[in-house]
């Protein structure tokens, strides 16, 4: 599957009309980006990867990006976030307050409009160390 390109931004030119050039985003930067910005939410227990994010950080490394899947299309980006909610919390709620912060991470850090933000409820923490699907 190719590649997709991310839109480039246009940056202000010192003397008017001077082009800085492009600035383009790796998709592995905007996940890490979603990924930080979901995980800040109070009520998120953790975000859901794949068996190799797994593996990656039982040997200690941190994978902000995990749980998180982007599509570009004609229409813009689309988000899907797969996370578990820590028991007592408003599932509603708490969704609401992912898709807000990750539209506004993204926004503020990239200048990107997302199209879609979907959630995706993965689990409940009822304990730490504890997790029913």
């Amino acid at each position: 599957m190719p590649e997709k390109t991310i839109p480039s931004f246009v940056g202000m030119a010192p003397s008017g009309d001077v082009e800085l050039g492009r600035v383009q985003l790796a998709p592995e930067v905007l996940e890490v980006i979603i990924g930080i910005a979901t995980t800040e939410v109070k009520g998120v227990a953790n975000t859901r990867g794949n068996f190799a994010t797994g593996v990656a950080e039982k040997f200690g490394k941190v994978v902000h990006g995990k749980g998180v899947k982007t599509e570009w299309s004609e229409e813009g980006l689309t988000v899907d976030v797969f996370c578990v909610v820590d028991y007592g919390y408003s599932v509603p709620t708490v969704a609401t307050e992912i898709q807000k912060q990750i539209r506004h991470a993204v926004f503020h850090m990239t200048s990107l409009e997302t199209k879609e933000v979907n959630v995706h409820i993965t689990g409940i923490q009822f304990e730490v160390g504890t997790e029913t699907v």
